[in-house]
């Protein structure tokens, strides 16, 4: 399964990504919040009017299916 610091590692392109999932993240926050997967998901869950419990739940989906695709592309 995809990891936060695989996402982060290469945030260049993998945010366009996230973006499309989450459209509501605020791409000036970002250089913060990618440092901070907790503060990332509390973003994420203001931006989309989810608990953070939600939030986080959302966010590990998301990261399946992009390892999921990874997969596929190997």
């Amino acid at each position: 399964m995809m990891k936060w610091t695989d996402l982060t590692q290469d945030w260049a392109s993998s945010f366009p990504r996230v973006k499309s999932r989450f459209p509501h993240l605020d791409d000036s926050s970002m250089p913060f919040l990618k440092l901070d997967r907790n503060r990332f998901e509390a973003h994420l869950a203001e931006t989309h009017q989810l608990t953070v419990t939600e939030a986080r739940e959302e966010f590990e989906d998301f990261l399946f299916v992009e390892s999921l695709s990874r997969e596929m592309d190997d």
